[in-house]
């Protein structure tokens, strides 16, 4: 069981690498040269909503990336709209601007494709919904597991 554990770590991570060139090969489609894939997954998980960067953060997946760093290219190049909340003035909200909206549209576009694509091929709906439910209760335990390592202080890390 622990080789197969330790492969689908190495396979999630693998897959989250893979699903960022597959945005890459869109943008590319598209002729978006002014944001990176990372950046264009923030816009989609930005989508309809209005949110603040620590809400952005909880949403999504931004491995390696610096979101505040992110956020700011996203709103230089014009994919992002940022005001000041009313009510707390220390907090920045978030939402797209009608080309970060053009750019979901894309996006969106691109998951419909590999959906129809997957439709007609080996993974069923059934079978997504197996790995995601597997995959839930993976997150569920490295939470619990993080949880109980912080706060017994029993976290150290080793060299390898």
């Amino acid at each position: 069981m622990k080789q197969n554990y330790l492969s689908m770590i190495s396979v999630i991570e693998h897959l989250h690498r893979q699903f960022l060139d597959l945005i890459s090969a869109e943008l590319e489609r598209n002729a978006v040269q002014d944001i990176n894939s990372i950046q264009a997954n923030i816009l989609f998980n930005i989508g309809p909503f209005d949110l603040t960067v620590g809400e952005l953060t909880l949403r999504g997946c931004y491995l390696g990336s610096n979101v505040s760093y992110n956020v700011k290219k996203l709103v230089e190049t014009g994919y992002l709209i940022q005001q000041r909340s009313a009510h707390d003035r220390r907090s920045v909200r978030v939402r797209l601007s009608p080309k970060g909206l053009t750019l979901c549209g894309e996006i969106d576009a691109m998951h419909d494709r590999h959906l129809a694509e997957l439709s007609s091929g080996p993974i069923n709906a059934a079978a997504v919904t197996d790995a995601l439910t597997t995959l839930r209760r993976f997150d569920r335990f490295w939470n619990r597991m993080a949880g109980e390592g912080l706060h017994q202080g029993a976290l150290t890390f080793h060299a390898a």
